[in-house]
Parts: C-alpha cells; structure tokens; sequence
C-alpha cells in the first residue's frame, strides 16, 4: 500500500518525563537474565528482514535496540557498513564479542532508541528485530528512527503479533503483574494499522507480510526454565512473584504453550507470528 508524502518532521516529539522511572525498570528487566541465550535462536528473522529489504553492500544501517547483535550481523555480512545500538551495555558487549568472533567489522554504541546519537538522514536504513518494539514511548521511536534515515531510506521492522505466541504471552504478563497506566503494549508494533499511525504521514510506501518465527525446545518445561532463567521480563517476573503465584503463572504458562505448540512428540515446536514492516521515507 502507498501513503501520500508529507514534509519530515524535523525533530523527535518532546521527551515525555513520567516514562522516565518506567524506561529504568525496563532497562533493569532487560538487563537481567541474559536475553543473548534466546536472542542468537533468531537468526532467521533479521535474515529474511534484511533480504525482503535488498541491503546493498556499501549502504550504512543502524541497527535499534539491538540485543546482542543477531539484526546487526545479518547487514554485515551482507557487507553493510553497519551500527547497532542497545542501551543494555551487557548485550552491547556480547554483540561486540560475536562480531569479533565472526570477523565483521561493526561499530557498537551504548545508546537509546529514543535519543539516537546521530544526525539527521545519517543512514541508508535502519532495522530493528524485536527491539523498537519494547520502547516506552512507540512514538518518539519511530520519530527517532525516520529522523536518522535518509530521504529515500528504509526502515525495516521485525515486531510479535498481539494474536501470535510471544503477543499471547506477554498479555499473560501484563495479566500477571498490570502494566503502569499510560504505556502502550508492545506488540501493538506487529499490528500495521498501528504502524500507520507512527510512520504513516512521513512514507511513500508500506510493505508489510506475516510469517511465523518457530521456537523448538526440547520439551514445554525446558522452553520455560530457558525463559526464567535467561529471558529479562520472564526473569524478573518470577524473581517479583510469591511461590504460590509463580506456580499459578508457570500453570498459565504450560497451557499457553499447548495451545500453540504443533509438537505431537512431546517436544515443543511453536510458531509465533510477528509482522515483517518495510517502510521508505519521503
């Protein structure tokens, strides 16, 4: 589908200052755990992103809120002259150590998605795979995100579905322990009407398709035990919760995990849907 262009806005909307002790919490729920363990299972979402893209060598990208380092690889091997940001320094650290162990040449940076320090159009493109998604202020992200990208730019985004696996999930959590008032839900990022909304009068174009991320564990039991021990907002989660709650959450957890794992094996092979989003900025 195609919007009608309209000028750029030429800064990000103000910094909303209530978000601030919320943005801590989340930087502290990321921080725990260490998501690099369920982060480098992704490896086929940025690949299948950064070709539905066509990166071409030679173009500069930057990768947002990038973990540790899975979407920033995939440009570089495709021979990008590639940045990735995280404002989690663990994960910037271990996005650094694959990137030496791969041989790429990527710089790093400590930094938020929603103040990029970079000017404006300073890139070709930006990505961002499961990352942008969990910021606390969606429209200030995306604000940040078309500003650093040059006219004629893409940005590429891999975001759940609120309908998929991981979407169904985190209204679990959001059931478990509510959210603060005023912050708007992830996975609202994998619908595109909410995606219009954010980029929509600053684009020539929309490409946009579903496909489904599939986790395979060895049994439901050890997808939950990976995720509590290693996932930042599952850890932290059992880490807040009593005894008696956690066992009720890790119930509510199994059941979830039935309802979507194709596994007749006793294993757990679980499709999650999230919406792959192309735009190019006017």
């Amino acid at each position: 589908m195609t919007t009608a262009a309209v000028p750029l806005r030429p800064h990000a909307p103000p910094v909303r200052p209530e978000l601030a002790p919320i943005k801590a919490r989340q930087q502290a729920a990321w921080s725990s755990g260490d998501y690099a363990v369920v982060g480098t299972t992704l490896t086929l979402v940025p690949e299948l992103l950064c070709e539905t893209m066509d990166l071409r060598a030679g173009e500069s990208v930057l990768d947002v809120a990038c973990g540790n380092g899975t979407a920033t690889l995939a440009a570089a091997r495709r021979f990008c002259r590639t940045t990735g940001i995280d404002y989690v320094p663990s994960l910037v650290a271990r996005a650094e150590q694959r990137a030496r162990a791969d041989g790429l040449e990527i710089s790093f940076q400590v930094a938020d998605a929603e103040a990029l320090p970079f000017g404006d159009g300073h890139f070709d493109a930006a990505i961002s795979t499961f990352g942008v998604m969990f910021t606390s202020d969606h429209q200030r992200a995306a604000a940040e995100m078309i500003r650093v990208v040059r006219p004629g730019g893409q940005i590429g985004l891999a975001n759940w579905t609120p309908d998929g696996f991981i979407g169904q999930l985190f209204s679990l959590i959001g059931r478990t322990v509510p959210p603060p008032p005023g912050v708007a839900p992830p996975p609202l990022w994998g619908t595109l009407p909410y995606c219009e909304a954010l980029f929509g009068d600053i684009v020539t174009s929309v490409q946009a398709q579903h496909r489904d991320f599939v986790f395979r564990y060895a049994t439901p039991e050890h997808f939950i035990d990976v995720f509590r021990k290693y996932y930042g907002p599952i850890h932290r989660l059992y880490e807040a919760l009593p005894a008696d709650r956690a066992a009720a959450f890790t119930h509510d957890f199994l059941q979830l995990i039935g309802r979507f794992n194709r596994s007749n094996d006793g294993t757990a092979v679980i499709p999650s849907r999230y919406l792959e989003l192309v735009v190019t900025r006017c």
